[in-house]
């Protein structure tokens, strides 16, 4: 008899994880640039994210995939902060005027930075781009970079929510993961955290770290309860190529990650978590940090610096990606060299097309609060349903449920996430993603 859906998934639940649609290795050489103003020119003004990108991290642990160096030269981070000013001024130019309801920094580990850094990156995101203090700010740290000078910069410049990545509080898991942590620097970072009085504490963990078991996951859990985080994500270990994990050769083969991730999410129930998502958990008591509506479904974003991605209705772009130190530095050598007119147009990204845009927008949504019907019908014309037969088969599978306003996954679905965003990929997303060459 053959498998259902849900089998299926069940028997494969970590694919990948779908943050962003398309992956950024379906992204190709663009037969011609493309001017940003051209791009730019028709998309909406008045609800846009910035997004600014430090490269640069005090380690890479084993598990990371992301674009970033670690330990640069001094030489190399000033040369960065130059050209990422000379990239706002001329990204500014071509589009003109953003009201911006959302602004991030992010990595790598955007506090490797020293504070006087820190502040230029502020400067440019309020002066040059025009995204000033006063929004819904988020920033990223670690454990080692949490410095009470760099926490006041952050805190100062209105950062309001402050994610740390800390996978462990055990120091043996911390190791397997190729992460050279102490449990009492991680938890000197949270203290001081939370003395700097940011109103939204985000604290990652990771599970499926070989050995770990319910006991020692919910332990981790414990700890991050400690220090009252009004948010925590949940991330399953992924061994990606060319990261240290993959290189010492992959991952305990009896894979537990799906049962304990069901165990952690009761555990947070129970201690007054939300789920709203597959990954993040939102305390009941956070608050909300108000500000203009950010949609990621129908709102651009313009990113800063080398390796943001930058998306309009119809053109994703970015740098190259790579994970390897080596094509990681070529690539950063590479964006310190550009020319100020080269910011003025793009090279490399996805254009999509009506039918990837209508994905995308099914895609981002399911796998988030659920997919709004009328939302859909008045941006396309057309019924979802009809134009995606996917979801009347993920309904019929118990995997999403149909409702007066859409589709949402079930529990069920939220919990094989991981599965059902790589399954709605489009052919050609998937080829090009299976195709792609990463350095």
């Amino acid at each position: 008899m053959a498998m259902t859906l849900a089998e299926r998934f069940l028997r494969n639940p970590y694919q990948s994880y779908v943050y962003a649609y398309p992956h950024k290795t379906a992204y190709r050489i663009l037969p011609e640039p493309i001017a940003l103003d051209a791009a730019w020119a028709s998309e909406p003004r008045d609800a846009g994210f910035l997004y600014v990108h430090i490269p640069f991290c005090e380690m890479r642990c084993g598990f990371c995939n992301l674009f970033t160096r670690a330990r640069p030269q001094a030489e190399l981070i000033t040369a960065y902060l130059s050209t990422l000013e000379r990239q706002a001024v001329r990204v500014r130019e071509a589009i003109g005027p953003m009201h911006y309801a959302r602004r991030a920094i992010g990595g790598g580990t955007p506090t490797y930075l020293d504070p006087p850094a820190l502040h230029r990156i502020f400067d440019v995101m309020e002066h040059t781009m025009g995204a000033r203090a006063g929004i819904p700010t988020s920033a990223e740290t670690s454990p080692e970079t949490a410095t009470r000078e760099r926490l006041g910069v952050l805190r100062e410049r209105g950062v309001d929510r402050i994610s740390i990545g800390v996978q462990s509080f055990l120091d043996t898991e911390a190791k397997d993961l190729l992460r050279p942590q102490r449990a009492t620097i991680v938890r000197g970072a949270l203290e001081r955290i939370r003395a700097a009085q940011f109103p939204i504490l985000n604290i990652d963990l990771m599970y499926g770290i070989p050995g770990q078991t319910h006991v020692s996951f919910e332990a981790n859990l414990r700890a991050a309860l400690e220090y009252h985080p009004e948010e925590i994500y949940l991330y399953p270990l992924y061994v990606r190529a060319r990261t240290g994990l993959d290189r010492r050769g992959g991952m305990d083969p009896d894979d537990t990650r799906l049962s304990l991730y069901r165990h952690g999410c009761a555990f947070l129930a129970s201690a007054g978590y939300e789920r709203i998502s597959m990954r993040m958990f939102r305390a009941r008591r956070a608050p909300s940090l108000g500000g203009p509506v950010y949609c990621c479904q129908t709102d651009g974003m313009v990113g800063l610096g080398c390796g943001a991605r930058s998306y309009t209705t119809r053109l994703h772009y970015s740098d190259e990606y790579a994970v390897g130190a080596r094509g990681v530095q070529e690539i950063l050598e590479a964006y310190v060299a550009r020319s100020d007119a080269s910011f003025s147009s793009t090279d490399y990204g996805f254009v999509l097309n009506d039918r990837e845009q209508r994905r995308r927008f099914v895609i981002l949504s399911l796998l988030a609060d659920g997919l709004d019907a009328r939302a859909y019908t008045a941006r396309f014309g057309s019924d979802a349903e009809q134009d995606f037969p996917e979801l009347a088969e993920l309904v019929a599978n118990a995997l999403a449920e149909r409702l007066m306003a859409g589709h949402r996954l079930t529990r069920a679905g939220i919990d094989l996430s991981d599965a059902i965003g790589p399954w709605l990929a489009s052919a050609e997303v998937r080829s090009r993603m299976a195709l792609y060459v990463l350095r």
